[in-house]
């Protein structure tokens, strides 16, 4: 232990003399939680709107008014014609046209039903879908809002059924209560996997490895030296994280937070096992920190962090099944929006822990002291 204790001294010493280091423990949190979810909202709003009324009637009016006040929509123009309102859509003008047919009021009252056209600039796929989306769930409400009146009489209309929905932990569908659990995640793989990764090969660059070779310093012993300081310093992170998160979002997690830390715990070591793995095989920091780049980069993409991993194919998922940050990611959103126990993530601190062994391991398997 006493090996242990003066190798934990020399990199704590390196670490606070490192400003880099330091500013990144306190300024990560705060930068990527503060500016990162506010700038991924995947709510869409001002969406550019060409209107196409042919009828020019009083529900066209009503129609026109109800999808303005949405607060969605900007109608940037209006035109005569269909042909017309194409071109404010092929030069990025609008993003939807809305053609209302001539008629409109007449059919709806007589008939009870009129269909309307809804052209939509689908390059961006997500803004389209979206809108078109609100636009439909608009005159949808614009539909069951009239009463089509027939000499002073509601007319007959369908039956139609009343639907109640709620959203269970995540009561107002926020994205940025979604998108923060997995900025604390990222938060803690970038710590733990690219610190790490620079850790042991810069010892190498600068040629202070070959004197720790010489002491009688044990493999482990030296890994777990390592390992300690980043340790600590992922934990800090999560802490600052935690109270950006309360502070900017008012993410309180409802889950125990000490089975959130200690599954973190268990998470940052098998980073840090995996980072240091890296760094006992490269031969220069630039190489280290490409090698950590390839591999958080596929991490973080497949993690669940902005698609749903359920959606993708059978391949991608096994891949993403065999990746600690898949489980961690799906663990914290647990424990911080669903208030999940230990009992609930047990298996994935099970996985973690095996994760955890196996890279450490093999980090201090690959350790060549001798060298």
């Amino acid at each position: 232990m006493k090996r242990l204790r003066f190798i934990l001294q020399k990199e704590f010493r390196q670490m606070f003399r490192d400003r880099t280091i330091l500013a990144m423990m306190f300024m990560l949190p705060l930068i990527q939680l503060g500016i990162l979810p506010l700038a991924m909202n995947l709510d869409v709003k001002n969406i550019n709107l060409t209107i196409v009324d042919k009828d020019h009637s009083t529900y066209t009016q009503k129609l026109i008014s109800k999808i303005g006040a949405s607060g969605y929509f900007k109608i940037v123009a209006t035109a005569p014609a269909y042909q017309q309102a194409l071109i404010t859509l092929e030069n990025g003008k609008a993003d939807v046209i809305l053609e209302i047919p001539a008629s409109f009021e007449r059919n709806l009252i007589r008939e009870g039903r009129q269909p309307l056209n809804i052209t939509v600039d689908a390059i961006n796929g997500t803004k389209s879908g979206i809108g078109s989306a609100y636009l439909l769930a608009v005159i949808h409400d614009f539909n069951q809002e009239i009463r089509v009146m027939s000499n002073g009489q509601p007319a007959t209309a369908p039956a139609t059924i009343d639907m109640a929905s709620s959203a269970w932990f995540n009561p107002y569908e926020k994205f940025t209560w979604y998108i923060v659990p997995g900025i604390l995640v990222l938060l803690l793989t970038l710590v733990g996997g690219f610190l790490s990764a620079l850790n042991i090969v810069r010892e190498k660059e600068i040629g202070t490895i070959e004197q720790i070779n010489v002491t009688p310093i044990k493999k482990w012993q030296f890994i777990l030296g390592k390992m300690i300081p980043f340790w600590v310093v992922g934990m800090i992170v999560l802490t600052i994280g935690l109270l950006v998160a309360r502070l900017f979002y008012g993410i309180i997690p409802l889950g125990n937070l000490f089975v959130l830390y200690l599954l973190a715990a268990v998470y940052l070591v098998a980073l840090l096992g995996f980072g240091l793995l890296i760094s006992t095989i490269s031969n220069s920091q630039l190489q280290a920190m490409f090698i950590a780049f390839f591999f958080i980069m596929i991490f973080v993409l497949m993690s669940g962090l902005f698609t749903s991993v359920d959606s993708m194919p059978v391949w991608a998922r096994s891949i993403a099944a065999s990746l600690p940050i898949t489980h961690f990611m799906k663990a914290v959103r647990m424990i911080i929006l669903k208030g999940s126990g230990f009992k609930d993530v047990l298996p994935v601190f099970m996985i973690e822990l095996l994760f955890a062994i196996g890279l450490n391991a093999l980090a201090i398997w690959n350790y060549r002291k001798t060298q």
